[in-house]
Formats: C-alpha cells, structure tokens, sequence
C-alpha cells in the first residue's frame, strides 16, 4: 500500500512522456503522422532556413522535380527573408517551427503561443503567406499545445521516420538509416498487392539547419537525398508536399 502512490506517479509519468514524445500519440491532440496514400512520400525539413545548405537542397530537388516542407525557425526567418521566400517560389511549402526552438514541454500555455505566433508573423512578413502546418522542436508536446496550434489555423505534423541528421555521423550512415523508405515502398507498391486497405505512405523527418545557430553543416542530408531522390523515384514514390499528403491519387 504504501507503494502505491509512487506506482501511480511512475504509470502517469510514463503516460504523459508517451503522448508528449511518441510521433504517432493523440494523447494531447491529433497529430499527422503519414501521408494518405503509399506512393506519397512527404519529405520535410527542420530548423532552416539555412544559407548553407537550403540553397543546395533547392537545386537538389528542383533537379528530381521533388516538394517538400520547410518547417522554419522564426529567429532565421527575420535573418533571411529572401530565402525563406525563395523557398516559397520553387514550390515548397513553408512551416512553422517556432520562434526560438524550445522545448515545448517544458513551457507554458503563454510562452507556447507567443512561440508560434512570432513565427508564424516572421513568415507572414517574409513571404505573404499564412503557415498551415506546424512541427514541435524535438517533437515534444504538451498537454495544452493543441489548443493553441488550431486557433491559429494549423495541424500538428509528426513522422514516420526521423534517421538522426542532426547527428555527426558518415554520410553512409545516414544512407543506411533512411532505408525503411525504400523497403516500404517495396512492399507497398511491388506489382500484384494492389494498393488498398487504408495503406499510407511516409512522413520523413529531416534537417537542413541547426537550431542553435545559422550555417549549421548538413552537408551529408544534402549527399544522402542525393543517393535516395532517384532511387525512391524509380520505386514509384511521388514526392509531395504536406498540402499534398491526405489525398489519395493512387487506385486500387
């Protein structure tokens, strides 16, 4: 009996960091976690805009005919509006990622919402446009985000897979991570399993920037894509933006 309580405080705790980190939880409200149909592959970039490497992977995907979404910190959104409106111009979407990248769990309600609200203006002032998707620093939620993400007319995006970019590690490395994109493609779209039974496609969570400072070296995400764009695209995946992942454009 008298352990009891510390049972309990250890079951809420582990509840709560549940629907705080875990991508695919509803617990604090819902979150779009995959695409809606399993060719689609949404490729999506955190912590830029980054005069380093965002230029770079522009080329890339222009070079692949790939969209992707930049979910923007707003701090380097006011340091390169041109960029962030570049983004725009070649056919990305733009995101909000807060102001400053903090972790949202551990801030509250105000702070929350001045966080999205700055970034969301720095946006609005850099490229005239209104974000509608919104990713948390780190993933973390709070029990309080949803009711401040949808009053300023956005939804929460999630992943399906977040290969670790941030890290220092081999360009091969990396490569190696990002490979449940190709195996899911595989089994999704290899001829004669057909393409129903609510199957979905993939979010992929990855970084041209690094939150603490501009210039951050992505240098091996820019070579890793390089080796994977072709690749998916021979698959059979259709690269789109988050605007573009709920509809299905593939028939059974």
């Amino acid at each position: 009996m008298i352990e009891a309580p510390a049972v309990i405080a250890a079951g809420v705790a582990g509840f709560t960091a549940y629907g705080a980190a875990y991508p695919r939880a509803q617990l604090f409200g819902p979150t779009v976690c995959r695409t809606g149909a399993p060719n689609k592959l949404a490729i999506t970039f955190d912590d830029g805009p980054n005069p380093a490497i965002t230029p770079k992977l522009l080329d890339l995907l222009a070079k692949h005919k790939a969209q992707a979404t930049f979910f923007l910190v707003g701090k380097f959104v006011r340091e390169c509006p041109e960029l962030t409106k570049e983004i725009l111009a070649r056919g990305h979407t733009l995101g909000n990622h807060t102001d400053t990248h903090p972790n949202l769990f551990l801030c509250g309600p105000r702070n929350t919402k001045e966080e999205l609200q700055r970034c969301g203006d720095a946006i609005r002032k850099a490229a005239g446009v209104e974000p509608r998707w919104f990713r948390p620093p780190f993933g973390f939620r709070s029990p309080w985000l949803n009711g401040i993400v949808k009053p300023q007319g956005m939804e929460t995006v999630m992943w399906t897979l977040i290969p670790g970019d941030w890290r220092v590690k081999p360009v091969e490395w990396l490569i190696r991570r990002m490979n449940p994109i190709a195996d899911h493609a595989r089994q999704k779209l290899s001829p004669g399993t057909g393409y129903g039974g609510g199957m979905t496609g993939d979010i992929l969570c990855l970084h041209d920037g690094n939150h603490r400072r501009l210039d951050g070296d992505r240098a091996h995400t820019v070579a890793a894509l390089k080796h994977w764009l072709p690749r998916w695209s021979d698959l059979g995946l259709e690269f789109v933006t988050m605007d573009e992942t709920l509809s299905k454009t593939v028939e059974d």
